[in-house]
């Protein structure tokens, strides 16, 4: 009886470690290959972590993450700046990387805080974005130029916001208000499929775009 419970025992074990190989086999090398081999010919530049060059080839980021332009820890004025990342954290357990931590704020609607930050928020970019000639009035400011988004890495703004920026980074970087206002539109995408979500503009498309529109000089700017 006690041979037939370990023969039993070992069988189950035997048949368990099998199945536990063929499974490790099966998901963990051979789907995971085959997953990535299909993104390669099919999405490869998604696969890539769809990357953004600059003129010159040089990968400056994703068109998946939001950047900061900053001098001195304050918006540069010369670029257009994305949605604020509020939402935003720092590693404080494992110090030994420097990692920046996605995520929101979780604030109630009605929090003294986030009512303050938003404020805070509209009163700044109605003062950096108001030019001589073309001040901003507080009902040109849209949502998105003052709440983060849930994860703070918003690499988006809306066409809105974008155009709100145009006569400050036209001034900063004298160019003509309209051949910025172009720029602008020429990065607008539309709704997916004409109605999934809402017209939106890539940040860091655009501002490579005005790096080249700035370096080409007042000649290619009429």
């Amino acid at each position: 009886m006690t041979n037939n419970s370990v023969a039993t025992t070992g069988r189950v074990l035997w048949a368990g470690l099998r199945a536990l190989l063929v499974l490790t086999v099966i998901t963990g090398v051979l789907y995971p290959l085959a997953v990535t081999a299909v993104a390669q010919v099919a999405f490869p530049a998604k696969a890539d972590g769809s990357e953004i060059e600059d003129a010159s080839g040089r990968v400056v980021g994703s068109a998946l993450i939001g950047q900061t332009y900053l001098t001195d820890g304050k918006p540069d004025p010369r670029w257009f700046q994305p949605r604020p990342s509020d939402g935003l954290g720092t590693n404080s357990v494992n110090t030994r990387y420097a990692l920046l931590l996605s995520g929101a704020t979780n604030l109630s609607g009605d929090s003294a805080r986030l009512i303050q930050s938003v404020e805070d928020a509209k009163a700044a970019v109605i003062r950096d974005n108001s030019v001589p000639g073309h001040p901003v009035r507080p009902s040109d400011v849209p949502p998105d130029a003052v709440t983060s988004s849930g994860s703070g890495l918003d690499p988006h703004i809306s066409p809105a916001y974008a155009k709100l920026q145009v006569h400050r980074v036209a001034a900063r970087n004298h160019l003509p208000v309209d051949r910025v206002a172009r720029l602008v539109a020429d990065h607008t995408d539309g709704r997916v499929l004409g109605f999934i979500g809402e017209p939106r503009v890539n940040v860091l498309r655009l501002n490579i775009a005005l790096r080249e529109l700035v370096a080409e000089g007042p000649a290619a700017s009429g």
